[in-house]
């Protein structure tokens, strides 16, 4: 390894070490729970790891032995058998360096694989509440570079702090036992070395990781307003300008910081490199004086010359060794910060089935809170200093009616009234804090997660769909489901004349949150995935609310379809489609203020009868729903 390959290490240990911090012995402990799987793989790592530190001094000493024999006029058998020694530990040494390479590979992918799975099965967990606050892109952070630095501390660091020591170790015994001297020089010299790499190395860590900083920011702004939304919005409010110039901003100071890095780098590694020539010249020189004095054999000197340029960069590595050990802990501790967040919805260890045949649902005296920040996300993963106080206020009071099976109760009432949030508690997007939900007489925290999938189907305003193609997004509710079935529920949800005039029909990819279909398609899509999940309980929130007359028209059809024979609970803004419904619940302030049928509430004049005069107050009375 010559000299400036070392340079660079050194260069590379700095810049890469974060500032180090006390860790816990628990973390440890999770570590090694992580590791333990491995452990066989780990100690073949590791034995593999000293062998090739041993072959790295073994080379030197031979070639010292080489001149020696030269110098002496040694057999010519003498010569060549130590030259093939040196190429046979050559060979082993490339060897081992691809297999230890091999392990270490498959250490760090199997470890990056365990802690993603791990991670993202934790992630899915966890309750809704936590995704409306996480920002994406941090969460993503926590599976991509975090699971990455934890990995390193396998891969890379543990075989790093092993091999290095082992390399200095012998090293340094060889070259002492060859002239303490020469030793006591090269360690002289050594903070020469180091001193200026971590000094520089910080410097430019800070560079980098402000580049990083206008990197991530340029790619949050890119994934914003490169989305349908996003660019929509851009372009209403005729921001192009505005947002060019912000994005050529960042990019600027990317450029500039690239620049000042490459100088700083190339200054750096320059004058490690004289530094580097002046050590071995001093070697030289003193090794040079000792021989020609007879103090020292003329391949000595070699084998010194060749053991000092291997033992700065493993010297270099060690002192930044406990800063990167810091460094792959802090990436192990975000990890299981996230891991430690407790999944608020949780599922029982023994279950109940739901009764066969029609669903009823009930609501008994229920009172609900959104949960605090400090329940359900980390001030890490919101990207703030500290978390949002707010939270844990009772949002529903004793809310409780029963919808019989096969009929539909429908809620209305103002905005932000808590009808939503009567939906929520149904799948168990939520807990409720008192009182009960049950389907068929079951409360949903005795059903398992995936009964609750089985008997009810959910249909909401924004009709999300997957980018993907319109049969994937299909098969989220039956991934055995096959073609002809898919083409059913196309049919009953109106759409199947649209999707065989499509290019590739049921391959056709529908774009990011399906935004290359219209509002009343991507909701007939929506309706076509309920029905083919066929659950036996129903909740529409608010599935026709942005549409037009046009698209209202053909989803209703739709949703006549998908109610048929199912218990409903209809969530409205447009009491047009409610009317038909057998109990309406009229909800204000987190309260069921009326109930009843349509006629019936309109003769109370009370709340229902308001809404209704406010939505037709320009057209004729309607009769009665029948």
């Amino acid at each position: 390894m010559d000299m400036e390959v070392t340079a660079w290490m050194s260069l590379h240990h700095a810049m890469n070490a974060r500032d180090s911090r006390p860790f816990s012995k628990a973390t440890l402990r999770r570590i090694g729970r992580f590791a333990r799987p491995h452990l066989r793989a780990l100690t073949a790592f590791l034995v593999l790891s000293v062998a090739l530190a041993v072959l790295t001094v073994a080379t030197p000493v031979l070639a010292g032995r080489v001149v020696d024999a030269i110098v002496d006029r040694a057999a010519t058998s003498t010569v060549v058998w130590l030259a093939v020694l040196i190429a046979v530990l050559a060979l082993a040494e490339g060897g081992l360096g691809l297999l230890n390479r091999w392990l270490s590979a498959r250490i760090g992918e199997e470890l990056i694989l365990d802690l993603r799975t791990t991670v993202f099965d934790h992630v899915q967990r966890m309750p809704v509440a936590f995704f409306t606050r996480t920002r994406t892109g941090a969460l993503v952070s926590r599976l991509n570079n975090d699971v990455i630095g934890a990995q390193r501390a396998f891969s890379d660091t543990l075989s790093g702090v092993v091999s290095n020591l082992v390399t200095v170790l012998l090293t340094f015994g060889v070259m002492v036992r060859i002239s303490w001297q020469i030793t006591l020089l090269a360690l002289v010299l050594l903070p020469v070395f180091v001193l200026p790499a971590r000094r520089m190395g910080s410097r430019l860590a800070r560079l980098e990781r402000e580049a990083a900083g206008h990197d991530a920011a340029m790619s949050t702004q890119m994934t914003e307003r490169f989305s349908a939304p996003g660019a929509t919005l851009v372009k209403l409010f005729g921001r192009p300008a505005r947002e060019s110039a912000e994005f050529a901003a960042r990019a600027r100071r990317v450029r500039d910081i690239g620049v000042r890095t490459a100088m700083v780098q190339h200054i750096f590694i320059t004058a490690l490199t004289m530094v580097s020539a002046l050590a071995l010249a001093l070697v030289y020189g003193l090794g040079g004086f000792l021989s020609l004095r007879g103090e020292l054999e003329a391949g000595a000197v070699v084998a010194l010359a060749l053991l000092l340029t291997r033992l700065y960069a493993p010297l270099t590595a060690l002192a930044s060794a406990r800063v990167e050990v810091m460094s792959a802990l802090v990436s192990f501790e975000r990890v299981f910060e996230v891991l430690d967040m407790r999944p608020l919805v949780e599922e029982k260890p023994e279950t109940r089935p739901v009764p066969d045949g029609p669903v009823s649902v009930e609501f008994e005296d229920v009172r609900f809170a959104y949960p605090s920040a400090d329940k359900v996300s980390l001030a890490s993963l919101e990207e703030v200093a500290t978390l949002d106080t707010r939270g844990g206020v009772e949002v529903l009071h004793g809310i409780s009616f029963r919808a019989e099976p096969g009929q539909m109760v429908a809620l209305v009432g103002s905005s932000g009234a808590g009808k939503s949030t009567i939906a929520q508690l149904l799948p168990r997007l939520y807990d409720v804090d008192s009182g009960a939900v049950r389907l068929g007489g079951v409360d949903v925290r005795d059903l398992s997660f995936q009964t609750i999938r089985d008997t009810l189907g959910m249909v909401t305003q924004d009709g999300h769909l997957f980018h993907d193609s319109i049969r994937e997004n299909l098969l989220l509710a039956r991934p055995e489901a096959t073609d002809d079935e898919l083409w059913d529920v196309l049919r009953r949800a109106r759409l199947d004349t649209l999707i065989e005039g499509l290019p590739d029909g049921l391959d056709t990819v529908v774009g990011e949150r399906g935004y290359r279909l219209s509002g009343g398609e991507r909701q007939r899509l929506t309706i076509a995935r309920l029905l083919l999940a066929r659950p036996r309980v129903v909740i529409l929130d608010e599935a026709t609310a942005h549409l037009d007359s046009t698209s209202e028209a053909a989803v209703q059809e739709a949703l006549t379809e998908a109610l048929e024979g199912r218990t409903a609970v209809v969530i409205a803004h447009r009491l047009s489609t409610v009317r038909a419904a057998d109990l309406i619940l009229v909800v204000e302030n987190g309260t069921i203020v009326e109930r009843g049928t349509h006629t019936d509430l309109l003769a109370a004049e009370g709340r229902y009868a308001d809404l209704y005069r406010t939505q037709f107050t320009d057209r004729p009375p309607l009769e009665p729903a029948l």
